[in-house]
């Protein structure tokens, strides 16, 4: 097989494969979402949408929130797809804040259905991350996003839990769900979990948390609970429009809370400085 260069990867140079954007078009913060239809209810909150773009399952809307520059990005489901969009939107830009805003099944008892839940870290139960670093490198949100969520639940009075989501690589198997024609290879997955102390399971964070602390960048997760894996419910009609809105609203108050931070600290957020912008040092 040839080996695949720096210069040969069509996430090099202007316009990116996947995601269809180039410099200029995508903010550095970046809320992430997995349903294509949601970037719309996110951007419907904004005070301008200047640009709207879509590409296979990759939807992009960017404009200002609150006289923030913010784009909102679609991933579609799993850690494959989370690792196609952050390699191509690090190509565009210099120093991206990324916010997940996602569904979950809830794991432990205290978290209701609707409930929001901030990821502290990750269980690396998906593969992907495995071609980028050791099975034993811990998938952690940065410390940051996780105090400016926590801090938006709180002013949002929203119901809310910190803990460890486990990330799977698919929806049925992967995730212990049992299913009338396929074999389950650890059907009591969920309950291993809920011992263990994990908060959520979803597809998607573990991939987020590696790549973003590979290159030193900001990155956290705010997933409302659509199920309750325990107890089997679900949410559904009203109530789960009325969770993914808290999340959505979640995020964007975490998000704004960060660029203000970013103001107060360096005048101009996107100065470039290691120091302050998602801790990095030395360049990408």
């Amino acid at each position: 097989m040839a080996d695949l260069t720096h210069a040969d990867s069509p996430a090099t140079g202007g316009h990116q494969y996947h995601i269809a954007l180039e410099r200029g078009e995508l903010a550095e913060y970046v809320l992430l979402v997995g349903d294509p239809g949601r970037v719309a209810r996110v951007a419907d909150r904004w005070d301008e949408v200047s640009l709207r773009r879509s590409n296979r399952e990759i939807t992009t809307a960017t404009g200002t929130y609150r006289g923030m520059p913010i784009s909102a990005m679609s991933t579609g489901m799993g850690p494959d797809n989370v690792e196609i969009v952050l390699a191509e939107v690090m190509e565009i830009t210099d120093w991206p804040t990324f916010i997940r805003v996602g569904s979950s099944g809830g794991l432990q008892p205290e978290i209701a259905l609707g409930d929001l839940v901030i990821s502290i870290g990750a269980v690396r139960l998906e593969n992907t991350t495995d071609f980028y670093v050791h099975p034993g490198y811990p998938a952690i949100a940065h410390r940051d996003v996780v105090s400016a969520l926590q801090t938006a639940c709180q002013r949002l009075g929203f119901a809310h839990h910190l803990g460890l989501t486990a990330t799977a690589s698919g929806f049925y198997a992967p995730q212990g769900r049992a299913m009338r024609t396929l074999p389950v290879r650890y059907p009591q997955l969920a309950e291993e979990l809920r011992r263990q102390g994990v908060a959520n399971l979803e597809m998607e964070s573990s991939a987020l948390f590696v790549l973003a602390s590979l290159a030193g960048l900001r990155a956290g997760t705010v997933c409302a609970a659509y199920a309750q894996r325990i107890e089997g419910t679900f949410l559904e009609g009203a109530a789960k429009e009325a969770a993914e809105a808290r999340c959505i609203d979640a995020g964007l108050a975490g998000i704004h809370l960060l660029w203000q931070k970013d103001r107060q600290q360096e005048g101009d957020p996107r100065a470039g400085s290691p120091a302050t912008i998602g801790g990095r040092s030395g360049e990408r």
